[in-house]
């Protein structure tokens, strides 16, 4: 249906149209299965997901998401009753105390359990030291449904508000405690023997090509540049593939290209290209902000496999974007030209149109 109305060409009604679908299923999935309203609308949000028009539905919807949020926090406030704070100050408390202390402590030992740096696992958990919108549907329909009393929705909604005041306040005081944490993991690691990791190793070439991503383009490329004797290094994630190029005598970093440092150790400020052969458009298009960061006359290739992923990449300021569909096209072009007797110039247009390395021209 989204496609059909997308064809249209007007904004309004493509808006309407996702507005109604919206409502649609979830009235549908609350009168057809007995669920609340709120969880059907989450269902419709499910299914418009998969739409190949999702992202275009959520930028048509932002407006009425900003107004439909205003609604419920205006919805929220109604229901607080501020005058438990006074009444029931320790109770207050005590809810609070549990929100913040109980969802920290949780997130912060799971951080820990998985080796991550005490920094990193105190400001995992201060992100999750409060509630969201979320606990206010689930307290409302616990006192639709004679779960909870109203009392219980009056402290959740006080423990909830008081842990979103108070969750700034928190990272604040984590920003001045960071330094002394790093400086106490530095100490322990020294004290128990264990080195830290290394820092990456610069590399001394220069006027060469960075190569990101060795898979099935990447290697492909790389193969181009060893015949053409172009310095060149890979930076890989897979360590298997890392492993073989330096067998090779390859030169090549692990790790992602987007990681801090890594740029810097492939001397990408000396580098004469950068190369994405990576299929993510926004891993691509950190990595090509953070490059031209590093070194502006950098000429940076890049590849992708829509018009989106084009225009999405050439905001980053990628040089030429190859996009493989095109590449296609213009291989079958170019078959079916040299086998007939075709003008010199047309089958130039025609290679041209087929070859398309930046955003498409707007239709007008």
């Amino acid at each position: 249906i989204l496609h059909y109305i997308a064809h249209t060409g007007s904004r309004e009604l493509f808006r309407l149209a996702v507005l109604a679908i919206a409502l649609g299923v979830a009235f549908g999935a609350a009168e057809l299965f007995g669920v609340s309203f709120a969880l059907g609308a989450f269902f419709a949000g499910m299914i418009l997901a998969e739409s190949q028009l999702s992202q275009r539905a959520a930028q048509e919807t932002l407006p009425l998401r900003d107004a439909f949020a205003v609604l419920f926090f205006v919805s929220v406030g109604m229901l607080f009753n501020p005058m438990i704070l006074v009444a029931q100050p320790l109770l207050v408390g005590v809810t609070f105390l549990i929100i913040v202390i109980g969802n920290a402590t949780a997130a912060s030992a799971i951080a820990l359990m998985f080796g991550y740096p005490s920094h990193v696992a105190l400001t995992l958990g201060l992100s999750l030291a409060q509630i969201g919108e979320f606990s206010f549907i689930l307290a409302g329909l616990g006192v639709d449904l004679a779960l909870l009393p109203e009392a219980g929705r009056d402290l959740v909604l006080a423990g909830a508000i008081l842990s979103i005041l108070v969750n700034p306040l928190l990272f604040a005081a984590l920003d001045r405690l960071t330094p002394w944490l790093k400086a106490r993991e530095r100490t322990i690691a020294a004290q128990e023997g264990r080195a830290e990791p290394p820092e990456l190793a610069a590399i001394s070439l220069t006027d060469h090509a960075v190569l990101v991503g060795h898979g099935r383009v990447g290697s492909l490329v790389a193969q181009t540049l060893q015949e053409a004797r172009l310095p060149y290094l890979v930076i890989e994630e897979r360590q298997v593939i890392v492993e073989q190029l330096r067998a090779r005598g390859v030169d090549v970093i692990a790790g992602n290209a987007a990681q801090p440092g890594l740029l810097e150790a492939a001397n990408v400020a000396s580098a004469r290209w950068l190369i994405s052969a990576i299929p993510n458009p926004f891993e691509s298009g950190n990595l090509i902000e953070q490059a031209h960061a590093i070194n502006p006359k950098l000429e940076i290739i890049a590849r992708a496999h829509s018009d989106a992923e084009v225009d999405y990449l050439k905001k980053f300021g990628a040089d030429l974007i190859i996009m493989g569909e095109r590449e296609i096209a213009r291989g079958i072009s170019d078959h079916i030209l040299s086998r007939i007797d075709a003008p010199a110039a047309p089958v130039a247009d025609q290679n041209q149109n087929a070859r398309q390395v930046g955003p498409k021209p707007m239709a007008g």
